[in-house]
């Protein structure tokens, strides 16, 4: 290796360590964006910090949503904390927008969870939690807002060890609480911690910790050791011997604790919960945010701390390792598009391995085909700064990518390589829409395929039956932002129906044997097509099965595909009421063919009918979507409240206080939560909250099925 070869990979090595890819995630109005606007002002990426209230923050640049008050898109930048660069992505909190979450954390090495001192674990706190588990994210919980009243972190604190089943580590523990709080007691530095709130830019005050603190603080002093030395054995051997370890020891401990754990629980390889440093303070007034930086350079991960997500050859199906080298092939995966009015679409692209330089051809493993790449950008929100190239471990957005999709990997031609695709939850509700001119149809229909590039649980599909235009999506919200944007970005005047449930049919009883042959003779070559299937129901949220299990040569293969291409076609509207069909899995095991007439459209449209015939004698029922409803409300209106779930054939779960308000958990249709919002203010005199997240589909009753299907 020459000298040059060995100092490029020596700056790379330098450059990897220092880099952290992370992101912050929790429970809408849990403070990530305040705590992401104090990240951005304290390592001086912006000079005056932005409010929600005021409609000024910088990463929710959308005029939605300084209008709403809350993040609707993942929104990326770049900043540095010391010798540290950041690459942050600060994510929504709302579930209607869950699918920004799920492509963010595809990419990130760490995570921030944010909590609300007061709300503890919310709903959306255990839905992001196992989204950062699905991906081995490992993270730093930060329970934030200790300035509000009936915060509680050593409340918080126990729930998250015990809803959400990790070691949570307390590195600080609060000085002062509610309007009194004052700072944190450091627990690695046994030091406390002061700010000055009305004077952000002030460095804080390092002091002793209190008198009335010191024996709180040396008992979770010694339960972090006891907790990081699990993890740790050179920490664990100090600690069996009551040796105090330094500062050093224990934050290489907790590290190691923090990453490793996350890792091993991801790979299966033991059965320990993840330990997570857990860190405290109040965003909105500015204290705790200078520690919380400290804590993701010395906590979270750099690219080169964890394994490169699994990948494969496209032509061979071999496994492949890959390296965070700036020398090596060129590997990333394209997970954002995002619209620009001057540039087009900008594709967010996460770097694992090798160098892609401005205006270089890269190669899409997914599509097969080459690409230009001419121009890359490093994002602040929605703001732009052309770069000359994007490394191993960078996150940066390209201009000039035609045909690249949500989870399409990009490599070098001579290197072919597929990362695995980010699985995105189905839509839960629809509604129509159409132009209110022929003018604007077209514009109209351009502009739905631009959003529906840029959102993967945004869908659109034509219903033959009413001839209306049906745009999908994750809920009421998500399709009147979506609506919005197609009046305000695109100038699409636009008309638009209710909100319907996004239901789905299956089957209930296994067909064995379904027996279609499709014949037609027009004169000259004719159409011959003979399939033999059979039908099971599967697993919920498995969607469609195809197994060929064709023996003897019954139906050649070079129309097996074709077979699964017309089963997968009559899925998409099912024999009940025209919903899609899911979980159910379809056994291709017999079937003939002729050796002029068998055609590829004769064996698709032998399967479709087949498939039809299959789901008619399968018993066939609708399917709705069932939501988890978590209501916060004073005791006041509780009966009230439960009474009006169980109108909306709700199931009540339990309830519990939390602080001064009672928590009901409850199970409800989607169906029947249309306009929820309305009625919990009118029901509590405006002093209740709830949110809801899809839970599972459920059999639709009979009698409802009947109204729906029009046999009622």
């Amino acid at each position: 290796m020459s000298t040059d070869t060995q100092q490029v990979n020596q700056n790379s090595i330098e450059r990897l360590t220092f880099t952290r890819n992370f992101g912050v995630i929790a429970h809408i109005d849990a403070g990530k964006t305040t705590t992401s606007e104090r990240i951005l002002f304290y390592t001086g990426r912006i000079h005056k910090i932005g409010e929600i209230d005021e409609g000024t923050t910088v990463l929710d640049w959308m005029a939605q949503e300084r209008e709403r008050g809350i993040t609707i898109t993942a929104a990326a930048t770049t900043c540095f904390w010391g010798k540290y660069r950041f690459n942050l992505i600060d994510t929504p909190g709302h579930v209607d927008f869950t699918a920004e979450v799920e492509r963010s954390l595809k990419v990130l090495d760490g995570c921030v969870v944010v909590f609300c001192a007061v709300g503890g674990v919310e709903p959306q706190s255990e839905t992001v939690w196992r989204q950062a588990d699905k991906y081995g994210v490992p993270r730093i919980a930060f329970i934030n807002k200790l300035d509000r009243t009936g915060a509680d972190f050593f409340a918080v604190l126990k729930e998250i060890r015990e809803r959400l089943g990790a070691k949570a580590a307390p590195l600080q523990i609060p000085w002062g609480r509610e309007d009194s709080c004052k700072g944190v007691v450091d627990l690695v530095t046994m030091k406390s911690v002061k700010f000055d709130t009305a004077n952000p830019s002030k460095t804080p005050e390092i002091g002793d910790i209190p008198a009335e603190l010191l024996d709180q603080a040396k008992q979770y002093r010694h339960d972090l050791l006891e907790a990081a030395a699990e993890y740790d054995d050179r920490l664990m051997e100090k600690y069996i011997h009551d040796q105090e370890p330094t500062e050093e020891e224990l934050r290489r401990a907790i590290r190691q604790a923090t990453i490793h754990s996350e890792t091993a629980l991801h790979e299966g390889q033991n059965k320990r919960p993840i330990f997570v440093p857990v860190l405290c303070g109040a965003s909105f007034r500015n204290i705790g945010v200078q520690p919380l930086l400290d804590a993701i350079c010395d906590y979270l991960p750099s690219p080169l701390d964890i394994p490169i997500p699994t990948a494969h050859n496209p032509v061979t199906e071999e496994e492949l390792k890959l390296e965070p080298e700036e020398s090596g092939p060129f590997a990333a995966l394209a997970f954002k598009i995002a619209s620009d009015k001057f540039v087009g679409e900008l594709h967010f692209i996460r770097v694992y391995s090798g160098t892609l330089r401005s205006g270089e051809t890269v190669f899409n493993a997914t599509k097969r085909r080459k690409e230009r790449a001419s121009k890359l950008l490093r994002m602040h929100a929605n703001k732009q700064e052309l770069i000359e190239d994007i490394k191993a471990g960078d996150i940066a957005a390209v201009v000039g990518l035609k045909d690249v999709k949500t989870g399409d990997t990009l490599c070098v031609e001579g290197h072919p390589v597929v990362f695995e695709r980010i699985q995105f939850p189905e839509p839960v509700v629809s509604m129509f829409i159409e132009a209110k001119t022929k003018a604007e149809q077209d514009k109209l229909s351009t502009a739905l395929g631009r959003l529906q590039s840029e959102d993967p649980t945004f869908r659109v599909r034509f219903n033959t039956e009413t001839s209306q235009t049906l745009i999908e999506g994750m809920g009421e919200l998500h399709l009147e932002i979506l609506v919005d944007r197609l009046r305000r970005e695109f100038n699409v005047e636009v008309m638009t129906g209710k909100p319907q449930v996004a239901y789905k049919e299956t089957v209930t009883q296994a067909v064995e044997k379904i027996d279609y042959k499709h014949v037609k003779q027009t004169g000259g070559r004719g159409q011959y097509g003979h399939v033999v299937i059979k039908l099971e129901p599967a697993e919920t949220k498995s969607g469609i099965s195809f197994v060929s299990k064709v023996v003897g040569g019954r139906i050649p293969k070079e129309f097996i595909p074709a077979v699964e291409e017309g089963v997968m076609d009559a899925s998409r509207t099912g024999p009940v009421a025209g919903y899609p069909v899911v979980d159910i899995t379809v056994t291709l095991y017999d079937g003939s063919f002729h050796d002029v007439d068998s055609s590829e459209i004769a064996f698709k449209i032998a399967a479709i009918e087949a498939f039809k015939q299959g789901i008619l004698r399968g018993r066939p029922v609708l399917l709705e979507p069932i939501m988890f409803v978590e209501v916060v409300t004073p005791e006041d209106f509780m009966g009230q409240i439960i009474g009006d779930l169980g109108s909306r054939r709700g199931k009540v779960e339990g309830s519990n206080m939390r602080g001064s308000s009672r928590v009901i958990r409850a199970y409800v249709p989607l169906s029947e939560m249309f306009g929820y919002a309305t009625a919990i203010r009118s029901l509590s005199q405006g002093r209740a909250a709830y949110s809801m997240e899809p839970a599972r589909y459920e059999q639709v009753p009979a009698n409802l099925a009947a109204k729906l299907t029009g046999r009622g």
